[in-house]
């Protein structure tokens, strides 16, 4: 097999780590990859949501299958395109890749189907509807920007004054786009937050092991949402009784949901879960892996990924296929300083080559890139150093160890991921 991943950050470092280890494959190409991915795979620089210019670079690869990492390429419709050229792919079309892409479509379907979700206080398209619907909603409230903003579309007011703020930016100074030109308002919800993902050919579903991500940037739960500055995988996270809990009021009615509304649903569907005292509650749906949750789920993975991905992009998928490894692991990021903000860039990266030597270890590169012999920082999170152990305090300490011989300019990491909970009353991504 020849395999092209789309997507250049930790996630799809992880995806070809693990493609790498099968011995199906034979080439892997990606794009546009990392300071990290380039050891593993031939990287070409086009950007994950060039949909021409990925149309272009398969026509001239011919790989036997692709596997998209990103969410920008799925909600801009890249499935569609290469199902038109017949080329097997694993990630949703542009159709149900709207229940990222638009917080309302998602929301909709949740209702529709009566999938147990936060209430919805109404979609507001004009700033002073926003502000006004603020005089009749509880409080701490969410405020959710409909499309897609890299994560930091979320945000849990805790008073008028800061939800005020948080509006004037999205949708008068347009701090993230297009992605806030609408805006919902929804209850808050108390508990801790699980990540439930989902393998599916369209008929067929495999749940892969639970994760919990940590989203703020520091520690104690402090600090602006990020992207995810680390996560851990451990059976304990879904014992017997929510594991069917989940699969009933959750997976099965969105299964049956996505069939209902004629959606073809092929690849991986990320469930945001948030556990509260009257059941789990989906915050969310991402129609793609999250990261950092996927560097501690393959951590786990002990199948060939390859041949499942293939089986999926076939609609022959066969969950006993999957087997996990026990015990636990754990990813641990390291931002750039200044990272969800402004951030510098070009500092070299020292003690890579240390960190690696460690056992249970595999450090994932995100915003790296390569200068001559030496690797740099070039984006906000830099590395997920990720380890495997026996339980989660072991895998910890592995990941932590090998964070302790990483050094770069400005860096920074919290220090608590896998020693608290989720924050409550959380938001999503």
């Amino acid at each position: 097999m020849r395999i092209l991943v789309i997507g250049g950050g930790g996630r799809e470092h992880a995806l070809v780590w693990k493609l790498r280890e099968s011995a199906r494959v034979e080439k892997i190409w990606c794009a546009p990859g990392n300071g990290g991915i380039q050891d593993d795979a031939d990287c070409f620089e086009v950007e994950a949501g060039d949909i021409a210019g990925l149309v272009a670079l398969a026509e001239k690869l011919n790989p036997d299958l692709t596997v998209v990492g990103p969410e920008l390429p799925l909600v801009k419709g890249l499935a569609d395109a290469f199902a038109e050229g017949k080329r097997a792919i694993v990630g949703p079309d542009k159709k149900a890749a709207q229940l990222e892409g638009s917080k309302i479509f998602a929301k909709e379907f949740l209702q529709r189907h009566g999938i147990p979700t936060a209430d919805l206080y109404g979609a507001h398209d004009s700033a002073g509807a926003a502000y006004g619907a603020l005089c009749a909603v509880d409080w701490p409230v969410v405020i959710k920007a409909d499309g897609l903003c890299a994560g930091k579309g979320v945000f849990l007011a805790p008073n008028p004054d800061a939800a005020t703020d948080f509006i004037e930016r999205v949708m008068e100074k347009k701090e993230l786009g297009d992605g806030g030109r609408t805006v919902i308002l929804e209850e808050a919800l108390e508990g801790e937050e699980l990540s439930l993902i989902l393998l599916t050919d369209g008929q067929r579903c495999a749940p892969l092991v639970p994760t919990r991500d940590h989203k703020r940037a520091y520690d104690h739960n402090e600090g602006p949402n990020t992207g995810g500055m680390g996560a851990y995988s451990t059976d304990a996270l879904l014992p017997a009784d929510l594991r069917r809990t989940i699969e009933a009021t959750v997976v099965e009615p969105t299964m049956k949901g996505l069939t209902a509304d004629g959606i073809d649903y092929r690849g991986f569907l990320y469930i945001g879960l948030m556990l509260t005292k009257s059941g789990p509650k989906v915050l969310e749906f991402n129609c793609r892996m999250g990261d950092p949750e996927t560097q501690a789920i393959l951590a786990r993975a002990d199948f060939d990924l390859a041949e499942v991905l293939a089986d999926t992009a076939a609609a022959r998928l066969n969950p006993e296929k999957m087997n996990w490894k026990p015990g636990a692991s754990a990813c641990v990021v390291m931002a750039s300083g200044g990272y969800p903000g402004k951030f510098e860039t070009g500092e070299e990266i020292c003690g890579l080559a240390e960190a690696a030597k460690l056992s249970g270890v595999k450090v994932l590169h995100a915003g790296t890139k390569r200068v001559g012999e030496k690797t740099v920082t070039s984006g906000g999170r830099v590395l997920g150093v990720t380890a495997t152990g026996r339980s989660l305090a072991e895998a910890l300490e592995r990941a932590y160890q090998a964070v302790g011989k990483i050094q770069f300019g400005g860096m920074h990491y919290r220090r608590d991921i896998g020693k608290l909970p989720a924050q409550s009353s959380a938001a999503g991504d």
